[in-house]
C-alpha cells in the first residue's frame, strides 16, 4: 500500500500541529523528518514553499499548509469528533436551530485569529527575548491579549471551545508551547493558572510524547517509518 508522505520537522510548531492531527486521525502516512539547512530535492519538487509540513498524496495531491493537512486528517478519520460533525449531527436530531457548520466555523474562526496576529506578536517576544531588546515587556504584552482570551475561555470549560476537546486545541497548543517557553520563570508564576493547567495536561500525556517522539533525519535511501496514531488513554 504506498501511503501519504509528510516531510516534518520535530520542533517545528506547524509540523507538530500536523502530526497531532494525524496521530489524533489514526491515518498511516510515511514520516520523512528533514533538516531545513540541507532540504532534500524531493520535498522542494513536492513543494515550492519548502517548508514544513508538506504531505504527499498517493493522488500527487500536494497539501503545504499545517491547518490544511490537519483538516484532511480530520476529514479522512475523526473518531474523537475533533470537528464537531457529529456534535452537530446530534443537534440536529434535537430539532436544533444551530446552522450546517456552524461549530466548525467558530473553531476556525479561533484558529485563524492566532494564526493571523497571535503568531506574529509571538515571533516579535522570542526576538525580544533571544537578543535583549528594551521591549520585552511590551511584546509579552501584545501576547498577553490572546493568553487572556484563552484563560477566560479555560475559566469556563476544560477546552478552549467547550467540555469536550476539538481542532481548536491541537492546532493552538504549539504556539501556546511556545510562549510559555520564552521567560519560563515568568510564565509559571504568572495568573494564568487555567492556561497552565490545560498546557500541561498535553505535554504531560502519552499524545504528546508519542508525537514528539525523534526520528533520524531523512535522506533518500533510508528505511521508511510509518508514523500512526494508536489509541491514547
Amino acid at each position: 500500500m504506498t501511503l501519504p508522505i509528510l516531510y516534518s520537522l520535530r520542533n517545528c510548531p506547524f509540523a507538530m500541529r500536523a502530526r497531532l492531527a494525524i496521530y489524533k486521525a489514526q491515518l498511516p502516512v510515511e514520516l520523512r523528518d528533514v533538516n531545513l539547512k540541507d532540504k532534500p530535492a524531493e520535498m522542494i519538487t513536492a513543494s515550492s514553499k519548502a517548508t514544513v509540513p508538506i504531505i504527499v498524496l498517493p493522488s500527487s495531491h500536494v497539501i503545504d499548509e499545517s491547518l490544511d493537512v490537519m483538516l484532511w486528517a480530520l476529514t479522512e478519520n475523526d473518531p474523537d469528533d475533533l470537528l464537531c460533525h457529529r456534535e452537530h449531527q446530534k443537534s440536529l436530531n434535537e430539532e436544533s436551530e444551530v446552522n450546517d457548520n456552524t461549530r466548525l466555523s467558530e473553531i476556525l474562526s479561533l484558529i485563524q485569529w492566532f494564526d493571523n496576529e497571535f503568531k506574529s506578536s509571538l515571533e516579535q517576544y522570542k526576538c525580544a527575548k533571544r537578543y535583549h531588546e528594551t521591549n520585552l515587556t511590551e511584546c509579552r504584552e501584545a501576547c498577553e491579549v490572546f493568553i487572556q482570551n484563552l484563560e477566560l475561555r479555560l475559566t469556563e470549560h476544560k477546552y478552549l471551545m467547550g467540555s469536550k476537546e476539538t481542532l481548536a486545541d491541537i492546532a493552538l497548543l504549539p504556539f501556546i508551547r511556545q510562549f510559555a517557553r520564552v521567560e519560563r520563570p515568568w510564565y509559571l508564576q504568572s495568573s494564568y493558572n487555567n492556561v497552565k493547567n490545560w498546557l500541561n495536561s498535553y505535554l504531560q500525556s502519552p499524545l504528546f510524547t508519542k508525537v514528539m517522539a525523534k526520528y533520524p533525519v531523512w535522506s533518500v535511501g533510508n528505511d521508511v517509518t510509518v508514523f500512526t496514531g494508536k489509541r491514547v488513554k
